[in-house]
This record gives C-alpha cells, structure tokens and sequence, in this order.
C-alpha cells in the first residue's frame, strides 16, 4: 500500500477520533468548555490534511457531480462551520447558549460520519 495511502486513512481516523471525542465529551458534558472546541479545531485539522492526501491519490480535480466528494465537502465546510461557532460561543455566548450548543454539534457529526464510512467503503471496493 502506497504511502499516501497510509498517510491519508490515519489522517482521516485521527479526524475521526479527535471530532468524535469533541462532540461527545461536550454532549456528555451538556456545557461548550475550551477543551471541546480545541477537539473541533484538531478533528477538522487532520480531516483537511486527510483530504488533501486523498486528493493526491485521486490523480485529478475535484469532482463534486460525486458523491463521495460533494458529501466530504459539505462535511468539511459544516465542521469549519461549528469549529467557529463552537468558538465564538465559548468566548462570547451566554450560559444558556453554550448548555445548548451539543444539539447542533451531534447533527454536524452525523453529517461527517457519512463521506467517512462512504470513503471507507469506496476503499475497501478498490
């Protein structure tokens, strides 16, 4: 297996686990602490650096007519997206604002579970 190839699943997986941890931890916590956030901005760190590893191994531009390619970057942008709402409301938002965050942070996740186990089934065909 090529190198990039290795490279780009563990960048991926490590997205996987660091985002997972930050959604989790904050649901579980049902309070947005600097810790979560942190756990954001590091799942979608080495989910970009996955990507574009992956991107390497495609040989070719983006396609987003496919649907693994338009499902990761939706995914991407909804994960810059509550990266930066996550924080934002741990440094302005009210109490009540960061108690309620961990709705909206299970739906970003779920959305990004579905071009990472799509990806992982692409794989897996060859």
């Amino acid at each position: 297996m090529p190198m990039t190839a290795i490279a780009s699943f563990s960048l991926i997986t490590l997205a996987l686990l660091f985002y997972s941890l930050g959604v989790w931890s904050e649901r579980l916590a049902r309070d947005l602490r600097p810790r979560h956030v942190a756990a954001f901005w590091t799942g979608l760190a080495f989910d970009v650096s996955g990507t574009l590893a992956m991107h390497r191994l495609a040989h070719g531009p983006f396609d987003l007519r496919d649907p693994h390619t338009l499902t990761g970057q939706l995914a991407l942008w909804l994960m810059l997206a509550h990266a930066i709402w996550a924080t934002r409301t741990q440094r302005r938002g009210s109490t009540a604002a960061r108690r309620g965050f961990h709705r909206y942070s299970l739906v970003v996740w779920l959305i990004w579970l579905i071009p990472y186990f799509g990806g992982m089934a692409l794989g897996m065909r060859g």
